[in-house]
């Protein structure tokens, strides 16, 4: 069953797309948290810029929303360099991913999303490509193949996924810098949504964004994502200041509660709560009860919950945490059961 959720870091229509873009910083200075990482960057850049060669190849990994493709669109522009974007599953043949190595030019940058997903013949075919900057290309078939070696232009690759575990280690071992990219602070999360309020020219209070930043799960996406929702409540209900009556009554009207989970976060706790006793449950059991996918429930709901501790993940399966049993009102029974050790 699919549902709408605001609370996914994930984007959702090309309206909203074009929305989150417009409130993207545009260089590392504007850049809003995930400190120890822009730092490293801003070095990086800079001696790439001083030595005017292209910048190292880069994985970025981390929960989606999170600015993995901000930071790509930045490093290209602080470099003045072109950017050239695809994703993992679009690079479904050699064939296709050839045609963008071969157009890259000096110091030009792939940035390739949701690259666990590529194909094994394709990301064996970018190793030679990363490591030496040139490809082998076979044409033909049987007695008349033969190999065409292609030199390429020196390019940097950037890479972002959601599931660094899923990249096989030859791929992982080619990119000199790792940066994996958490959850923001709720404080940051609130300089995130000022500096949104004042590109839109939306007036409100200091405590009506603390309010917001609590319920973004600590995501930059979900947080403008909510911010735009109770820009709207605030239009149509108020003169457009947004306030913490209006946002309290905004984000409640969403069903966003004062921790930022929705009705599908409270339902999954509910039902392994109810159903399951408190776990340990097995996910495919629970999203079977929920009619979810289970890659849904795993990319989208449990990082979060995991990250509160209302969910812990043993070898038994999930567990509810007593600190959900305490949000959702339940009164809790003993000691949670399962070990991280079974």
């Amino acid at each position: 069953m699919t549902r709408e959720r605001l609370v996914t870091g994930k984007s959702a229509t090309g309206e909203e797309e074009d929305f989150t873009w417009s409130l993207r910083p545009k260089t590392i200075q504007e850049y809003i948290g995930q400190k120890n990482i822009i730092e490293k960057l801003s070095i990086s850049i800079e001696a790439s810029r001083i030595r005017e060669e292209p910048h190292e190849h880069l994985i970025l990994y981390g929960p989606p929303g999170l600015g993995k493709t901000t930071l790509a669109h930045i490093i290209a522009r602080e470099l003045d360099s072109r950017l050239v974007t695809t994703t993992g599953p679009a690079l479904s043949r050699i064939a296709d991913l050839m045609g963008i190595l071969t157009n890259l030019d000096r110091k030009d940058i792939l940035f390739i999303d949701e690259i666990h997903r590529l194909p094994k013949a394709v990301e064996e075919f970018i190793y030679p490509a990363m490591e030496d900057f040139r490809v082998d290309f076979v044409v033909d078939k049987g007695p008349f193949s033969k190999v065409i070696n292609v030199p390429l232009k020196r390019f940097s690759l950037v890479g972002a996924t959601t599931r660094i575990g899923l990249l096989s280690a030859p791929l992982r071992d080619r990119f000199g810098m790792s940066y994996h990219l958490d959850f923001y602070p709720p404080e940051e999360i609130c300089k995130i949504i000022l500096r949104s309020a004042g590109l839109l020219d939306v007036g409100i209070d200091k405590e009506a964004a603390d309010i917001i930043a609590k319920r973004s799960r600590g995501t930059p996406r979900i947080a403008n994502r909510l911010l735009r929702r109770v820009r709207d409540y605030a239009t149509v209900k108020a003169d457009g200041v947004i306030t913490v009556e209006l946002a309290e009554k905004s984000l409640k009207m969403e069903g966003i509660d004062s921790r930022g989970l929705d009705d599908l976060d409270r339902s999954l706790l509910k039902i392994i709560i109810d159903y399951y006793d408190g776990g340990p449950v097995g996910i495919d059991a629970v999203a079977a009860t929920l009619s979810e996918e289970t890659d849904t429930l795993e990319e989208l709901v449990e990082p979060y919950l995991l990250k509160i501790g209302f969910l812990m993940r043993t070898k038994r399966g999930r567990t509810a945490g007593q600190e959900a049993y305490r949000h959702l009102g339940i009164p809790f029974k003993g000691s949670v059961q399962g070990s991280l050790f079974e």
